[in-house]
């Protein structure tokens, strides 16, 4: 008897134990809609950075591609 009660005690401990974490798995509308928003911004920010180091390296090899032509055209002056 006590084998079974004991049995019973630990099964619905467990099924408590496994219903906990899917409740704690839904989540609301809102709270998707703001992590949405979230990872949405993030997502931004980044693309932003990306842009920001691809104008950089541009200017930066337009630049040396100026002073190579400089360099070039005092060359052949002389």
């Amino acid at each position: 008897m006590k084998r079974i009660a004991t049995f019973m005690l630990l099964l619905a401990a467990s099924s408590v134990a496994w219903s906990i974490p899917a409740q704690a798995q839904r989540i609301s509308p809102q709270e998707n809609a703001r992590r949405s928003s979230k990872a949405i911004k993030k997502q931004q920010k980044m693309l932003n950075k990306a842009n920001k180091k691809q104008a950089k390296a541009m200017k930066r090899a337009a630049k040396a591609q100026r002073k190579a032509t400089k360099k070039a055209n005092r060359r052949h002056q002389r």
